[in-house]
């Protein structure tokens, strides 16, 4: 393999205005690479909803600028980038992987690294990672409530080059799409994402153009410690301490079992340590969650407690060290299932996060939003289509303003599918897309507002649900309320919070998110400019 260090031939000094020019400029890379895979994405799960995420690394590995696509997908890339610079990848390689014990986070997380060597030199990597509606094993969509195993949750693909040289492996992509459900999407998405990274290395090699290949490779390290001085500041503010904290998840799938999420934050001057010694051990459903995920969700309040105007970057996590038991629920050893652990465990880990550091920094931490991705996958049986979509619900209320109404919360960032796309693309019918009145927390500033989305399914389907805070509400803060408790239904019939179950023709299937959690006592509301 061939690398560059980004410091062995570039002078460490670089000028302040041309160090803004270029951190805006690689960070305009990262977002052209998202467009990119936006604009050629068929499945509306990306092209839609935008469940995709870029980035940029250097030749060591760190992260120099992303575009603000998914928190879960982009805390856990380092890990990926680390996987592939393992098997000595050269100019002209792509790899393809999604194995989350191996540099992915679940297994329809799939995720393409590409080395950019715009003079023949490894400079730095492209990566995209999406979200594909199905990658197989049991159940269409991949995202079943019962799998007890990594096996039954679909394709499991270790860093595998899916270009070797510049030039295509048929055989791999042959192998991949003969094990997934409606091939012809997937080809599709794994066209865009290609494309995506081939635009990095074109608007890289413009930008060695423009200002020079060392300035350049200077300006990664500038960017980089940039985001050091400005993160290591504001964790200095923070006051020292130990913290702690305890949440529960809502049983795995398997049983009903609440288990337990521990953490203690230490605020040490300028590092921050977080330890999930305590919490439970790795568990037989799909709430596992890997470590890169976990990381990923404490990489995320970290920057909410702070200021999130600091560019993203390696800088942003070097001051943060992160640990949990192995074969605990957050450090699971394989072959555990873990496709809740992505989209439902960390929406966990963040809560009980910023539940400890409340204590530090309790102005700058809301009251808990709806904690869940409420993950819907509806797919047909005879494998002809598969839909999934993740419903927003209640944020919390902060200290000074209402929490916002039907958003995504915590460690996504996602859209909706629009009601015309959904009923265009699928044999799906939306009877109902409503907000819940009432649902948010009381207090002075009252939660959101959690959705009420009911989907008809026009054809015999399979039906999976991943969701929580259906039996533990949304906590109130400060004397506020707690937020509504989400519910599950099919034909009316309330359903657990992890289920999948076949569906005739003319089923209606409906979820109902939770609500924010309030702030502050309700007495108060109205008081100070406050509407009643």
């Amino acid at each position: 393999m061939t690398t560059d260090s980004t410091t062995d031939d570039a002078d460490d000094g670089i000028d302040p205005v041309t160090l803004e020019v270029l951190r805006n400029q690689l960070e305009s890379v990262a977002e052209e690479m998202g467009q990119t895979l936006i604009r050629g994405a068929y499945s509306p799960n990306i092209k839609e909803r935008r469940d995709c995420s870029t980035a940029l690394f250097d030749a060591e590995g760190r992260m120099i600028a992303q575009a603000e696509h998914i928190p879960v997908h982009l805390g856990a890339m380092p890990a990926a980038v680390d996987a592939v610079r393992e098997r000595d990848p050269e100019p002209g390689d792509v790899f393809v992987l999604n194995d989350p014990f191996t540099g992915g986070t679940h297994l329809p997380d799939v995720t393409m690294v590409s080395p950019i060597a715009p003079d023949g030199q490894i400079v730095g990597y492209a990566v995209s990672r999406a979200h594909h509606a199905d990658v197989g094993g049991m159940t269409p969509g991949s995202m079943p409530a019962g799998a007890q195993e990594i096996y039954q949750e679909g394709l499991r693909l270790p860093p595998t080059r899916l270009v070797e040289g510049g030039e295509p492996r048929d055989d791999v992509r042959s192998l991949v799409l003969a094990n997934v459900r409606n091939a012809r999407e997937r080809r599709a998405d794994l066209r865009a994402q290609r494309a995506a990274n081939e635009r990095a290395e074109e608007r890289l090699a413009t930008l060695f153009v423009d200002h020079g290949r060392e300035t350049v490779l200077s300006g990664f390290d500038a960017v980089i410690d940039y985001s050091r001085e400005r993160i290591t500041e504001e964790i200095a503010a923070l006051p020292d301490g130990t913290y702690e904290a305890t949440d529960v998840l809502e049983g795995d799938g398997v049983t009903d079992k609440d288990i337990e999420i521990s953490v203690t934050v230490t605020v040490d001057g300028e590092t921050i340590n977080v330890d999930f010694a305590g919490t439970a051990p790795q568990v037989a459903g799909n709430l596992n969650a890997p470590i890169a995920v976990a990381t990923s969700a404490v990489y995320f309040v970290v920057r909410c407690i702070t200021d999130p105007e600091i560019p993203p970057n390696h800088g942003c996590y070097d001051p943060v060290s992160v640990s949990a038991p192995e074969g605990s629920l957050l450090n699971p050893n394989p072959p555990a299932a873990v496709v809740g652990g992505n989209v439902e465990t960390s929406q966990r880990v963040t809560d009980v996060v910023f539940t400890a550091l409340a204590q530090a920094a309790p102005d700058r931490v809301p009251a808990q939003g709806q904690g869940t991705m409420n993950n819907l996958t509806i797919g047909g049986r005879d494998s002809s289509f598969t839909y999934y979509e993740t419903i927003g619900g209640g944020f919390g209320a902060r200290a000074d303003r209402d929490g916002m109404d039907g958003v995504q919360v915590g460690m996504t960032n996602t859209l909706n599918t629009p009601i015309e796309s959904l009923e265009t693309e699928y044999p799906l019918r939306v009877e109902r897309y409503a907000l819940r009145d009432d649902s948010g927390g009381p207090g002075r500033f009252r939660g959101g507002l959690g959705l009420e989305r009911s989907v008809t399914v026009e054809t015999d389907a399979t039906v999976s649900l991943l969701t929580e805070r259906r039996r533990h509400a949304p906590k109130g803060v400060a004397g506020g309320g707690d937020g509504a408790t989400g519910e599950n239904l099919i034909d009316g019939e309330s359903v657990p919070a992890k289920t999948t179950v076949d569906v005739a023709a003319g089923t209606t299937v409906t979820v109902k998110t939770p609500g924010g959690g309030g702030h502050g006592d309700p007495e108060e509301r109205g008081n100070d400019g406050v509407d009643d």
